[in-house]
């Protein structure tokens, strides 16, 4: 029965991580040199959950009881946030929400350079006038 405790234990730490914003997959850069080394990689969930890092970004890497770990860890330190009143739910997503918009105005800039480069016989420096 140990496989399937292990795979439960990976259904508890795959619903932990998706409640806290993040997803459980394959490690890109392995176990760093340990041997027999089971790694799991922690991501950015899908979608808007975490604007600030990359969707490929590996936050972290470790065994099944390191990964719990951590991911208790950055629970802990939520809910120490607002203990304290630094943060709390409406301004994490307000930030969120701002950073979203920031990300989606710089990729408007950049397909506005693309578009004036492209239909323009300007160098770069004349589109970067023109655009701002």
């Amino acid at each position: 029965m140990s496989g399937y405790e292990t795979y439960r234990r990976f259904q508890r730490i795959e619903d932990q991580a998706k409640v806290l914003g993040f997803r459980i997959g394959n490690p890109k850069h392995g176990g760093f040199g340990r041997d027999n080394y089971d790694a799991v990689g922690v991501f950015p969930g899908e979608g808007d959950s975490l604007p600030v890092f990359s969707r490929d970004a590996e936050l972290f890497v470790g065994t099944f009881r390191e990964v719990e770990v951590w991911l208790s860890g950055w629970a802990r330190a939520q809910q120490y946030d607002m203990l304290l009143r630094i943060s709390d739910e409406k301004r994490r997503k307000k930030a969120e929400a701002k950073e979203l918009e920031r990300q989606r105005l710089e990729k408007e800039r950049i397909e506005k350079r693309k578009m004036f480069a492209a239909l323009s016989d300007l160098s770069d420096k004349d589109v970067e006038k023109l655009i701002k």
